[in-house]
């Protein structure tokens, strides 16, 4: 990257108070914490900040910082490698205080609520201006205490046209500013955003209603890209009109998710700045986030933000079961179609394979394919433990036998990504969604069969 990663926005103060639990009280049912030690860190924007620092990159923090103890606690735990750009706050710090017990919160309190305004003056503000010019890459941390408010700051902000930004934002903070590269919000956020800007939908449910939150969004906003965050579920990346790319997070242990939220635009916004198109950065942030709660969360390390949204796919209230549908030739298995099999399964309950038959087949590849007969191609299909269910179609296109199952999700593989699906029309006929799901690169049974053809034979 060029420059620094400049992180810009409110920067709180968090304080775990970390105990032993071992008994009930006796005048109430909870637990008595005992063996107390209190540890403290820096938190909203300061905690991405942290973050970037702690792997080793050069970060500059433009943040309010109030006159306060906790404001001049918070600039000290901040790491010898985060540059501090201050703009003078006339209000409290903000204090989340943990209470926690066995790597797990029972009880948040939250203080310095009181209101107050980011001041800055013509100096302040040319700091800020030498900052952003020198930057690679800008990430906007929002916690709706007023930074990114400021008519100045946004100013400098929309006037970054080779710089890419990437904007974490909060329902009580400022509209990203248009041109962002990429906008993060977690499903709840994406939701309030989606009904301030006429963008809700109440026919659609599941993805379906991600993804045109996500779109309208775009559009809205006037962004590059929107990404709407998932949890344990993954990411969904909107670019606008087209279909989204839906990217699967692993399956890790999650005791506490806080800081992932956070980890995951320090990982986008990183990667962006060195040169990754979005859906890569977006890829990288969804492995980051669940090695990191994986590791044990912001805790871990001494450092703690807000929790992502938990869930997986489903109707209001959890009820009823998604059906998930993909489809494709499948000749010759290789491990691009498991990994994407794979990941569709994880969208829903059950996973209905759309299978060509040999005639379709044959129509699409050419007269020499397929070389596995459909009836062998389906019973290997049926001999993964992510397949429920292989349906074979005639037609060239599985427009039909859509229409007789009619899937909540059509899943697709990456070579998609950043166009709109040829049977997203026909899904949005019952409310479906057509997602695109990352892919294995260099991975193609074309691929393979020219490979195999060019090989010498043995003797």
């Amino acid at each position: 990257m060029r420059g620094p990663l400049v992180v810009l926005g409110d920067a709180l103060l968090d304080v775990d108070l970390q105990g032993r639990a071992g008994r009930l009280s006796p005048d109430a049912p909870v637990p008595v914490l005992d063996s107390l030690v209190e540890s403290a860190r820096p938190g909203g924007a300061g905690l991405a900040a942290e973050l970037a620092a702690r792997a080793g990159h050069d970060v500059v923090l433009v943040t309010a910082l109030a006159n306060d103890p906790a404001g001049a606690r918070l600039a000290e735990l901040l790491s010898s490698r985060v540059r501090v750009v201050p703009l003078p706050f006339d209000g409290e710090t903000p204090v989340k205080q943990r209470v926690r017990a066995a790597g797990q919160s029972l009880l948040r309190l939250d203080s310095g609520d009181r209101p107050g305004t980011v001041r800055p003056t013509e100096r302040d503000l040319a700091s800020v201006a030498d900052a952003l010019g020198d930057a690679g890459a800008v990430l906007v941390a929002d916690y709706g205490r007023g930074v990114t408010s400021v008519e100045e700051v946004r100013r400098l902000l929309g006037s970054l046209t080779r710089t890419p930004v990437v904007w974490d934002p909060h329902p009580r903070g400022a509209v990203p500013v248009e041109g962002a590269r990429l906008v993060t919000p977690n499903q709840d956020e994406a939701a309030r955003f989606a009904a301030r800007s006429g963008c809700a939908d109440g026919d659609l449910d599941g993805l379906a209603a991600l993804a045109r939150q996500a779109s309208c969004l775009v559009g809205a906003w006037r962004v590059h890209s929107v990404c709407i965050t998932l949890g344990p579920r993954g990411a969904l990346l909107s670019h606008g009109e087209s279909s989204p790319v839906l990217v699967p997070s692993p399956s890790v242990p999650c005791a506490d998710p806080c800081g992932a939220g956070d980890r995951f635009a320090v990982t986008a916004a990183l990667a962006i700045g060195e040169g990754a198109v979005t859906s890569e950065a977006v890829l990288a942030a969804v492995a980051s986030a669940a090695e990191f709660v994986a590791a044990g969360g912001a805790a871990a390390i001494g450092t703690s933000a807000p929790a992502a949204w938990t869930g997986r796919p489903g109707r209001p209230g959890g009820t009823g079961e998604v059906l998930v549908a993909t489809g494709g030739c499948f000749d010759l298995l290789h491990a691009g179609h498991v990994a994407t099999l794979r990941a569709a399964r994880e969208l829903g309950d059950r996973l209905v394979v759309c299978l060509n038959s040999d005639a379709s087949v044959r129509r699409l590849k050419g007269p020499t394919r397929p070389l596995v007969p459909a009836e062998d191609r389906a019973r290997v299909l049926e001999a993964l433990e992510y397949v429920d269910e292989v349906v074979l179609f005639e037609e060239d296109t599985p427009v039909e036998v859509l229409r007789r199952i009619r899937p909540d999700v059509w899943a697709k593989g990456g070579d998609y990504a950043g166009a709109d699906v040829p049977e997203a029309a026909v899904l949005r006929e019952w409310g479906g969604q057509a997602v695109v799901l990352p892919y294995l690169q260099g991975r193609s049974t074309s691929r393979l069969v020219a490979t195999a053809a060019s090989a010498p034979r043995g003797t």
